[in-house]
């Protein structure tokens, strides 16, 4: 897996004193050679490609997968660009960086400008597919991670001398490539995702211990670059949160050290290895697990478990948590696909027969294509229907406040809305008193029950928005002064809690319609 090297694959050396002259001759000549035009178009090509697939997974990513990519994201961009907008609880005590939503709010900024900020205009592996485009801080840690390894490992094969100097300009001219970047990148990562430093105490540790150099590498790339990263981002912090913060040492204080994130759930230790990653790779595995053992990179493959290790002893485990190391497995499925397409044994393909190589990569077509289309397309994604259709109507000025009687943070809110208008939505908050439930809890225990205590006739908000697993247990209240205004699907199947097959949207009856109803009636 590194980085272009040399192959070693050259024939056995010619005997001493045989061939040193004209050997060198053509070594020096094959350094002056320029690459062929074809590799470079190639590799043009590739990434246009590699771009343009990306445009469209974007563009076809219609559907909802997590709360924090719209409310610790888009909706902080959109309070700070339009100035209406929620912040939830994390933001009020200081565990989140404003450094990843300020990347959206310069262009919600853009959009204002140009006078485009409408609702509308905002618009392989399935689970890469499914969540890299979206607006987590997680899809943003994964770039800048695997970014970081990449100038990392350049480094690495560059002072070994293995890497593979370009032929158009002289070696004695080409700069080495610098792990200084590595380690900036790595720190905006960190700054992002502060928990991203698991992955680079594994990368840093293992060069530190084999460095000869381990004072220079310390205090004059690792120290400064990091202490320069904090310190910028904490002023950012301290600037957009008007008081002194510290996200980092509040964030691991919450999640690490106090278990705070357990309030959101927890699953066994083994999670990870058992159900979680082998989901995300899905039917990668045995390609990936291959590849480790062909390539022998075991660096990177205890990474990937040291990754996975550390983030099972957290209670509370997510799937996106350990996006970042996910593309380190497809580079060994790719190597052994690569592998497979070259090998010329007993596999090799007649006419009429499939080779091992297309075999795989049927396989690999088939069962993720249309995992990853059905679920960017049509999982959940009637929380997202429901809010560009609030959207419009209220565009025509047919929506006056809206409340979301459903678990909290299942919508995305102003950012997609984009219509300041009153909104209510059940609280979450954890409680500092372990064992007190919030709002959202309260309510799917006991659903009519908790809106005639704390909402009473509902007469105060024109639409309502809930699932139709509650929608049975609420139609007495709403029966009289509401109606059914529209439906959208949401889900096939359920997901943490009852099946939320759709997602309904009551409007409120005006006065003139209750006078039509009432003469119909007599």
């Amino acid at each position: 897996m590194s980085h272009r090297r040399r192959s070693n694959a050259t024939g056995p050396p010619p005997p001493e004193g045989v061939g040193d002259s004209s050997t060198a001759q053509a070594s020096s000549t094959e350094k002056e050679r320029p690459d062929p035009p074809s590799v470079l178009g190639l590799e043009r090509r590739v990434l246009a490609l590699a771009l343009a697939f990306r445009a469209a997974n974007a563009l076809l990513v219609r559907t909802y997968f997590n709360p924090d990519e719209h409310w610790q994201c888009l909706e902080v961009a959109h309070r700070i660009v339009f100035g209406y907008g929620h912040l939830t609880w994390e933001w009020k005590r200081g565990l989140r960086s404003y450094l990843h939503p300020l990347v959206f709010a310069a262009l919600y900024k853009i959009l204002a400008l140009l006078h485009l900020d409408t609702p509308w205009f905002m618009l392989v592996n399935w689970f890469m597919f499914f969540c890299i485009t979206r607006t987590l801080s997680n899809s943003m840690e994964t770039f800048l991670t695997i970014t970081g390894l990449y100038y990392w490992f350049v480094a690495i094969e560059s002072s070994k001398g293995t890497l593979v100097v370009p032929r158009q300009k002289p070696a004695s001219k080409q700069s080495p490539p610098s792990r200084k970047m590595a380690l900036l990148i790595a720190a905006l990562a960190c700054a992002i995702r502060p928990t991203n430093a698991i992955t680079w105490l594994y990368v840093g540790l293992l060069d530190f211990i084999q460095t000869k150099s381990k004072s220079w590498f310390l205090f004059l790339e690792v120290i400064p670059l990091g202490v320069f990263v904090l310190a910028v981002t904490t002023f950012l912090d301290c600037w957009m949160y008007g008081s002194r913060v510290i996200v980092p040492l509040n964030f691991l204080k919450f999640n690490l050290f106090s278990s705070g994130g357990d309030y959101y759930g927890t699953h066994v230790f083994h999670w990870y290895f058992s159900q979680g990653f082998p989901s995300m790779i899905w039917t990668f595995l045995p390609f990936s697990i291959s590849g480790i053992m062909k390539s022998r990179e075991w660096r990177l493959a205890g990474l990937i478990v040291w990754v996975l290790a550390v983030y099972s002893i957290l209670g509370h485990k997510e799937f996106r948590f350990v996006l970042p190391v996910l593309p380190l497995m497809f580079m060994f499925s790719g190597y052994n696909l690569a592998a497979r397409a070259q090998f010329k044994g007993k596999g090799r393909s007649e006419k009429g027969h499939l080779s091992r190589f297309q075999l795989s990569v049927i396989l690999l077509i088939l069962t993720n294509v249309p995992m990853a289309l059905y679920m960017s397309l049509y999982h959940q994604r009637g929380t997202e229907d429901v809010m560009f259709y609030l959207s419009r109507e209220a565009h025509d000025g047919r929506v006056k406040s809206v409340l979301f009687l459903m678990p909290c943070h299942s919508t995305p809110y102003y950012s997609t809305l984009h219509y300041n208008l009153p909104m209510r939505f059940l609280d979450c908050t954890p409680s500092e008193n372990k064992g007190t439930l919030d709002e959202s809890d309260r309510f799917l225990m006991n659903p009519s029950d908790f809106v005639g205590k704390v909402f009473g006739n509902l007469s105060s908000f024109s639409h309502i928005v809930l699932f139709e697993s509650e929608e049975r247990h609420l139609k007495l209240l709403l029966h009289n002064s509401f109606r059914e205004a529209r439906r959208f699907f949401h889900s096939h199947f359920k997901v943490d809690r009852d099946l939320q097959s759709s997602v309904v949207v009551y409007s409120r009856m005006n006065v003139l319609c209750v006078r039509i109803r009432t003469r119909i009636t007599v």
